[in-house]
């Protein structure tokens, strides 16, 4: 059964880094898009950033541009979030997501499957 988990999400100070990572299994998602998401309290799930199969090519949302870095090792089936520049409106639930098909999108409705979330707080 397909399953993604997250890890590395904690509490930084404001400026501060982190790097989320999301462990794959039960199915190849190497050859597969995956994403990152994150729901702030009280707010809608939003998109954050996405990567091709091979790493070839990634795409951001304008609020993280320049300080989030996507990354993944097929040979480890881990996805990865370096996030620099940490900012209060940073703190949400961050998702690890993986494609439905070959499409790599923004939309969440693309990905079929979603790990259980891992906490990001930044104090100001």
């Amino acid at each position: 059964q397909a399953q993604l988990v997250e890890s590395g999400g904690g509490l930084v100070q404001a400026g501060g880094s982190l790097r989320l990572s999301c462990a794959a299994s039960g199915r190849t998602f190497g050859i597969y898009p995956m994403g990152w998401f994150r729901q702030a309290p009280g707010k809608e799930r939003e998109f954050v950033t996405r990567i091709t199969w091979n790493g070839g090519s990634t795409y951001y949302a304008d609020s993280v541009k320049g300080r989030f870095t996507i990354s993944r090792d097929n040979a480890k089936n881990t996805v990865y979030l370096r996030m620099n520049s940490l900012k209060p409106e940073d703190t949400a639930v961050y998702y690890c997501a993986g494609s439905r098909g070959w499409l790599s999108s923004s939309d969440e409705k693309d990905y079929a499957y979603w790990g259980q979330g891992t906490q990001v707080t930044v104090s100001s």
